[in-house]
């Protein structure tokens, strides 16, 4: 009985009736509106922290509570009795039996302690955003004027996160109610208050500026912000239709996600747009260099240690690019972490374009005891129409409209990233024809352009391959990274020969065993895919896809310390994974050698660049 007691003064006190309030409005709204009431809804924490009701307390953004539930909810003696006692026996279950972590979330904690709380500003919740739909009480609860006040000077507990722009959150959300209220019939037959309206809306306008935190704020910011909270008080007394509150707020979510959408595929296109461009400095360095190479005599254009290009004992790598500072920094990655460097050749190939400017680099660059070829991808007769497929592909009509009549493209295709030009050059191809551009060698590593070696490499010529042909890193962590992302399975050929859910692997640094290339005929397998692909029915574009068809089956799988991938488009790459990677690989669009490259990934590539060389200079390069 004493018990009971105890909870039924605590139901008539002011927290407490607050509290019966709350419960009574959503039995309330349960009955009214069912349909928009879920028990699996996204769990919030409840804002019940008393406010004053002076200041304008304002509605979340995706429910509509009515008012004065005492005036517009009637329950007979014996019902409300009744509810009285079925209350205090839940509160009394729901006391003893919830745990200590549970208590601190515990609602009816909140409310007896809010004062507390949130007059020593030391407990700010966390709000989401969710486009314009968030819990403005939230926002409000962080950014109330005598918080805002007595926060200043506290110290920060360990375990709670302090915002820095809780009062632009708050003023952004002041005026996107304001924009609510002035669409609102009862708002727009008042011209007083729709005067006033305005005039506290340019003020706050005014005051935020362009502030990102409560910091660049001037110092009349909290006086804008009281008088609009007033005004909005005002503006809410005014109101008297929720339906009408809830239509507004969700045509101007409906509105805001549309305009989401359409910035989403605007920065979507820009940056492919960035990806593909050459920024000022790369164009220049070329015109140096080629140049520069032009001047030399015959001698002077000429590598030393030819004799070691064929050497089937020494550590041979192949580089297929045209970008001469990207090409450099894998060179000088590699051999400053090799072991003996004079072991290691590498072997460059490019198109005829760059082929001078490749060439003039390394000379007056060499890579110390390393060798260096370099090749033009013209120089290769074998390669031709008749003996490639692909090269067919490339030069005929219909790949020639999809890449130079957008329209069409468009429509056919709304990835852009297929429509990436670089398939359109054989360069990228070559990977497929290592036997045939090494014939002497055994086993050959192949590096894309766009990695940086952090530890030697050597140890990859001794790792047996099983009779595999290839070994890679499996990239089957991810979803999007297994055979049905890359391949058309609703093809009859593409589903009755693969899995759909066998792991995808990496190519950028991989080991290849070109003695086993031969025996199993790679390149054979290649150009009849290719052949049953040429109108794109099996998959897009690129070379992973027809990678993935051509090696099924004949991967080794690497120790993923080998190879790290996701430096060019994911920034949550660990710090951990990356320490200890043998090669860190930028793929995807943010390249490091662009402005929108990933800026803490940055430093890892700028390390191999040699921003002082003459060329650099020249052209304006720096870090």
């Amino acid at each position: 009985m004493s018990c009971y007691c105890k909870i039924l003064d605590y139901v008539v006190s002011a927290n407490g009736f607050l509290f019966l309030l709350l419960v009574i409005a959503a039995a309330y709204e349960f009955v009214q509106e069912p349909s928009t009431v879920s028990l699996n809804r996204d769990v919030r924490t409840l804002n019940l922290l008393p406010q004053e009701l002076s200041v304008a307390q304002e509605e979340p953004a995706a429910d509509v509570y009515p008012e004065n539930f005492t005036g517009s909810v009637h329950l007979p003696d014996g019902e409300s009795s009744r509810k009285t006692r079925q209350l205090n026996e839940e509160s009394k279950e729901f006391v003893t039996n919830v745990s200590s972590q549970e208590q601190e979330d515990n609602p009816i904690k909140q409310v007896t302690e809010g004062d507390n709380r949130l007059e020593s500003g030391d407990n700010k919740e966390h709000v989401n955003l969710k486009g314009v739909e968030h819990s403005i009480l939230a926002t409000q609860a962080e950014t109330k004027p005598e918080a805002l006040k007595s926060s200043k000077g506290k110290s920060e507990k360990s375990n709670e996160r302090v915002f820095t722009d809780s009062r632009v959150r708050y003023l952004k959300d002041q005026l996107i109610r304001a924009r609510v209220y002035l669409s609102l019939s009862a708002t727009r037959t008042n011209a007083q208050f729709n005067r006033e309206l305005r005039v506290r809306m340019k003020e706050v306008q005014r005051a935020l500026g362009d502030a990102t935190k409560d910091a660049d704020l001037p110092k009349n910011a909290y006086d804008k912000l009281k008088a609009m909270d007033q005004t909005l008080a005002k503006g809410k007394q005014m109101q008297d239709d929720c339906t009408a509150v809830v239509k507004k707020l969700r045509a101007i979510i409906h509105s805001t996600e549309e305009q989401l959408r359409v910035h989403q595929k605007q920065a979507l296109f820009l940056t492919h747009l960035t990806a593909k461009t050459v920024p000022k400095g790369l164009h220049c360095l070329p015109l140096r260099l080629s140049t520069e190479y032009y001047s030399l005599n015959s001698s002077q254009q000429q590598f030393p240690n030819p004799e070691k290009l064929d050497d089937p004992e020494l550590f041979h790598y192949a580089l297929f690019s045209d970008n001469v500072l990207a090409t450099a920094v894998v060179v000088n990655s590699t051999v400053t972490n090799a072991k003996d460097p004079w072991k290691h050749v590498f072997h460059i190939v490019t198109d005829r374009l760059n082929y001078a400017a490749m060439r003039m680099w390394f000379l007056a660059n060499p890579p110390g005891k390393a060798t260096i070829q370099v090749e033009n991808i013209d120089e290769f007769t074998w390669l031709n129409a008749s003996y490639s497929p692909v090269l067919k592909q490339l030069a005929s009509q219909n790949m020639i409209d999809y890449y130079f009549k957008a329209h069409k493209a468009v429509e056919s295709d709304s990835n852009m990233k297929f429509r990436n030009p670089k398939y359109l050059s054989m360069m990228n191809h070559l990977r497929f024809y290592l036997p045939e551009i090494f014939p002497k060698l055994s086993k050959v590593v192949f590096l894309d352009d766009d990695i940086v070696v952090q530890k030697d490499l050597s140890g990859l010529w001794s790792i047996d391959l099983k009779g595999k042909v290839n070994g890679a890193v499996e990239t089957c962590g991810e979803n999007f990274h297994r055979f049905d992302r890359y391949l058309n399975f609703s093809n009859p050929i593409i589903a009755k020969n693969f899995d759909p859910h066998a792991c995808g692997w990496a190519y950028g640094m991989n080991i290849f065993d070109l003695e086993e290339w031969k025996k199993q005929n790679i390149t054979g397998v290649y150009h009849s895919w290719q052949n049953l692909n040429h109108e794109r029915q099996l998959w897009k574009l690129g070379t992973l896809p027809p990678g993935l068809i051509t090696f099924w089956n004949r991967v080794y799988p690497l120790d993923k310390s080998w190879h790290v991938l996701g430096l060019g488009y994911n920034p949550s790459v660990s710090q951990k994974e990356i320490e200890r990677a043998a090669v860190i690989h930028y793929n995807g669009n943010l390249k490091p050698w662009l402005e929108i490259g990933i800026p803490k990934f940055r430093g890892y590539w700028n390390k191999f660049v040699d921003y002082d060389q003459a060329y650099m200079r020249d052209c304006n390069m720096s870090p």
